[in-house]
């Protein structure tokens, strides 16, 4: 293997772990706050990447506007379904709102198949992001770089926001005991439903940005959410810090063990995921209370 290749490889990891940082960033934040496994998590992200093309056929918005407008629509369509359909399953076992999760989820799918079809769309590249850049040891589309720039950026903002803030204080003080959260005069049911738009608004934005890398079809959120959960596992389960290291980690991991072993590529991750929580049952940065609730 080449050090050109192996390069390669590693952007192609970092790529990969981009969507896999924001996606479980996502899922973390609505974990943490609600304690709710969101299934539907994929179909907001296939959702942010049809949100782009429909921008652009139908509206005529160029990417960078899809960039900021998409995830805030993707974010009101999740907090519209927590307010009249997920909020009513809080009182009972999490099990339920994880089964109405996939059912949402499912749904989306077909709706979006039913419109689409199963073949799917490609959307184009930004103009100004075409071709390739020369970094040395091997040249890289640009478009892919910005990406990853992009995604890096929002996982660091938002674990600012969450770490730094006022606001994300009350979040991790709701998220830790709402009872007491509320006796200070906190509006957490607003919180909460705020939180979850929140996260499937980066599920969003990770589906923007997945749009011009690939075809855009129903089924996409499907295909990618599987590992997500597993990513996010690993990392353990409402970690911000976690989601986020650990999905550029398991991207890179997973690019350069499909070439250094093809057979294993599909099921590296599963097998990290299985010999972290043999070691640490946690996830490499849950902590014990952040599931004993």
């Amino acid at each position: 293997m080449t050090p050109s290749y192996l390069a390669l490889q590693i952007f192609n990891g970092l790529v990969s772990g981009a969507f896999y940082a924001l996606l479980s960033l996502g899922l973390s934040i609505i974990f943490g706050m609600m304690r709710i496994v969101n299934f539907a998590h994929g179909a907001f992200y296939m959702l942010g990447a049809f949100g782009a093309y429909l921008a652009a056929q139908w509206l005529g918005l160029s990417f960078w506007w899809a960039l900021l407008l998409v995830p805030l629509a993707v974010g009101l369509l999740g907090i519209i379904a927590e307010r009249t359909l997920i909020r009513r399953l809080m009182p009972l076992d999490p099990l339920y709102n994880l089964l109405l999760t996939f059912g949402i989820a499912l749904v989306i799918e077909d709706f979006m198949k039913i419109f689409f079809g199963t073949q799917g769309t490609p959307y184009a590249i930004p103009a100004g992001l075409m071709g390739a850049v020369n970094l040395g040891i091997t040249a890289y589309p640009l478009y892919r770089l910005v990406l990853v720039a992009i995604a890096t950026l929002a996982c660091i903002a938002v674990w600012f926001a969450i770490e730094k803030t006022p606001l994300g204080a009350k979040i991790r003080a709701a998220t830790e005991n709402p009872t007491l959260t509320q006796a200070f005069g906190i509006d957490v049911s607003t919180l909460t439903t705020l939180t979850y738009g929140f996260g499937v608004a980066l599920a969003g934005l990770a589906g923007v940005l997945a749009a011009p890398t690939t075809n855009v079809t129903p089924v996409m959120g499907s295909d990618i959410i599987i590992t997500t959960f597993a990513v996010v596992v690993i990392g353990g389960m409402g970690s911000i810090k976690g989601s986020i290291i650990t999905g550029f980690l398991v991207g890179v991991i997973a690019a350069l063990g499909a070439v250094i072993y093809p057979p294993i590529a599909n099921t590296l991750i599963f097998l990290l995921m299985a010999i972290v929580l043999l070691i640490r049952p946690t996830g490499l940065f849950g902590q014990p209370e952040a599931t004993a609730r």
